[in-house]
C-alpha cells in the first residue's frame, strides 16, 4: 500500500511540474521565428517546446516503420528476425504441448492419440529424437512392432540417438526370440554406453544362456569396474563363470589351459563343490594329489558333498578299504557332526565290512532326519549283520518313502536338477542353484550320486565258508574282491533292489542261507 501511495504522489507532484512549467512557457515573452520560402512563422516558447515534441515522436515512428519495413523483407527472405522468432516460439510452445499430451496419453494407455500428438510435435518442433523416441513406444504399446522398428532405425542415424536405438531393437529381438541377434545388439549397445546396467544384465544373460562364458567374464568384469557389481558378488560369479568354461571343453580336448581354469575356479570361490571337484580331478590327472587332497579338505570344511568324498576317494583308486577308511579320517574330522561326513564314515565301513561301525556311524541320523540314502546304508548294514530278508525288506520299503535328501536345487523356481549347472534348466537363472533338501512335493530323485558314492556294487564277506573249488578259482590277491571302487550308485537303482527281495518268496528267506552272503550279493 505504501508503494501505490509513492506512486500517486509522484504522479502529482510530475502533472504539477508539467503545468507549472506549462504556465512559466506561457507567460514568458518572446519566441521563434522560422522563416522559409519567403514564409514566415513566429512561435510562443510554449508553441516551440510543443513542436519539438511533436517532432521528435514523428521521428521514432518513422525509424520505427523503416524498422518493420526492413524486418519484412528480411523475414520474407527467410532470416532471422524478431517476427520470425514471433512466430517460432509460437510453434515451439505448440509443439511442446502436444509432446506433453502424447506423453500423457502414453501412460494413460492410448498409444493411437500418442502416435498423432508425436506426428504433431514433430510438425511443430522438428526434433526427431524427441518424437520418434514416443511414436516407437506408442507402436509398441499398439502392437505395431514392424512402425516401432522402423522409427528405433531412424534413431541409429543420429549419433546423439543411437543408443536408444540399438536398445529398442534389441529389446524387440528379445521379444520375438532372436535371442543370438539380440546378443550382438546388446554387444553394440554397451559400447555405447558401457554403464548402463540394464544393458550389462541383459547381456550377461544372453550370454549365459548362448554359453559364451568368455565374454560373459568380460561382461562380469566390466560390471565391477563400473561399480554396478560388488566384489564378492563379482568373485563368486566369476568362479562359476571359469568353471562352466573349464567344463564346457571336451574331455579328449582338455588342454593345461582348461585345466588352470578349473583350478581358477576352485581359487576364486573356495567353497563351490564343483569347482573343488573338477580342480582335483585336474590335479590327479597330472598326479598331483596331495595338492587336490589338501583343496579337497578346504572345500569339505565349507560345504561336506558326496561329490567331494567321491574325489577324495578317486585319489587313491587301488587302495584297500582298510587303508581308503584310514586315509579318510583327516577329511571327516573337519566336519564330525555334519550328516555327510556321518553317511560317509558308514558307507566307508560297510566297504570295510565292519557293519557295527557303520551303525554306529550313523547315529541319530536315522531317528530325527532319515532320508532314502541313510535308510538304504542302514538296509545294507542289516544285511550284512545277518538280519532276515524281512528286516531289510522293512528298509527298504522306508527308503522308497522316504525323501531323497541334498539335492540340486534352483533357488528362484525351486526346480531339482540331477547335476549342478550354472544356468537353471527351467527358469534360466543364473547361478541360483545350491546344495539343500527340496522343499515338500519335490521328492523325486535328480542325483546320480546321491546313494552310496563309496561303495561299488557287490561287498564278498570274506569271512564267510566257501567250498574249496571256489576258494581254488579266487584271485590271488583278495583284496580285488572286496575292494570298493568310485562308481557312483544311482538311487533308483538301489532302491530297486527292493522289488526283488519281494520275489523271493513269502517267507522272505535267503536261498543261500548265509545273511552275509546275502549282503554280499
Amino acid at each position: 500500500m505504501l508503494w501505490s501511495l509513492i506512486k500517486i504522489v509522484v504522479f502529482v507532484l510530475l502533472v504539477a511540474a508539467a503545468a507549472v512549467g506549462g504556465g512559466a512557457l506561457m507567460e514568458m515573452d518572446g519566441g521563434v521565428r522560422i522563416a522559409l520560402a519567403g514564409t514566415e512563422i513566429t512561435l510562443t516558447p510554449f508553441a516551440t517546446v510543443l513542436g519539438l515534441m511533436v517532432l521528435i515522436v514523428g521521428l521514432w515512428l518513422l525509424l520505427k516503420l523503416a524498422s518493420l519495413s526492413v524486418a519484412t523483407l528480411k523475414f520474407i527472405n527467410g532470416d532471422e528476425t524478431a517476427l520470425s522468432r514471433y512466430f517460432d516460439r509460437n510453434r515451439e510452445r505448440k509443439g511442446y504441448q502436444a509432446l506433453t499430451e502424447g506423453m500423457m496419453a502414453l501412460a494413460s494407455g492410448e498409444p493411437r492419440v500418442a502416435m498423432s500428438k508425436a506426428s504433431k510435435a514433430e510438425k511443430f518442433l522438428g526434433k526427431p529424437e524427441l518424437t520418434n523416441l514416443l511414436t516407437a513406444q506408442a507402436a509398441e504399446m499398439a502392437g505395431d512392432s514392424k512402425k516401432a522398428e522402423e522409427v528405433y532405425k531412424r534413431l541409429l542415424k543420429d549419433d546423439s540417438t543411437r543408443f536408444v536405438g540399438v536398445r529398442g531393437i534389441m529389446k524387440q529381438k528379445l521379444a520375438s526370440g532372436e535371442e543370438e541377434v539380440a546378443r550382438k545388439l546388446a554387444e553394440k549397445a554397451i559400447a555405447l554406453k558401457p554403464k548402463h546396467v540394464e544393458v550389462q544384465d541383459t547381456l550377461l544373460g544372453l550370454q549365459t544362456k548362448a554359453a559364451d562364458w568368455s565374454g560373459a567374464r568380460e561382461t562380469l568384469s566390466l560390471k565391477l569396474k563400473q561399480g554396478t557389481l560388488p566384489r564378492d558378488v563379482h568373485k563368486r560369479r566369476d568362479a562359476v563363470l571359469a568353471l562352466s568354461e573349464a567344463k564346457s571343453v571336451p574331455e579328449e580336448d582338455q588342454s593345461s589351459a582348461s585345466l588352470e581354469t578349473a583350478v581358477e575356479a576352485n581359487r576364486l570361490s573356495p567353497d563351490l563343490v564343483p569347482a573343488a571337484a573338477l580342480a582335483a580331478e585336474s590335479l590327479i590327472a597330472k598326479g598331483q594329489g596331495r595338492k587336490a587332497a589338501k583343496l579337497l579338505k578346504k572345500t569339505w570344511e565349507a560345504q561336506p558333498h558326496p561329490d567331494l568324498a567321491a574325489a577324495f576317494a578317486a585319489i587313491a583308486p587301488d587302495e584297500t578299504p582298510a587303508a581308503r577308511l584310514k586315509r579318510f579320517q583327516p577329511l571327516l574330522r573337519l566336519q564330525p557332526e555334519h550328516r555327510e561326513t556321518k553317511l560317509v564314515t558308514a558307507e566307508l565301513h560297510i566297504a570295510n565290512e565292519d557293519f557295527p561301525a557303520a551303525r554306529k556311524a550313523l547315529g541319530d541320523l536315522i531317528d530325527e532326519t532319515p532320508d532314502s540314502r541313510a535308510l538304504t546304508i542302514m538296509a545294507a548294514v542289516e544285511r550284512g549283520e545277518g538280519s532276515s530278508d524281512t528286516v531289510v525288506k522293512g528298509w527298504l520299503a522306508r527308503a522308497l518313502n522316504a525323501p531323497r535328501g541334498p539335492q540340486w536345487v534352483c533357488g528362484n523356481c525351486h526346480n531339482i536338477h540331477s547335476d549342478w549347472a550354472p544356468v537353471c534348466e527351467n527358469c534360466q537363472a543364473f547361478d541360483t542353484l545350491s546344495w539343500q533338501v527340496p522343499q515338500e512335493g519335490h521328492s523325486d530323485s535328480a542325483t546320480g550320486v546321491a546313494m552310496l558314492p563309496l561303495i561299488v556294487g557287490a561287498l564278498e564277506d570274506s569271512s564267510a565258508t566257501l567250498p574249496e573249488e571256489a576258494m581254488t578259482d579266487a584271485p590271488e590277491d583278495a583284496s580285488d574282491v572286496t575292494e570298493a571302487e568310485i562308481i557312483p550308485l544311482p538311487t533308483d537303482h538301489v532302491l530297486a533292489e527292493a522289488e526283488g527281495i519281494e520275489s523271493d518268496g513269502e517267507t522272505g528267506e535267503d536261498p543261500s542261507g548265509d545273511p552275509k552272503e546275502a549282503a554280499a550279493k
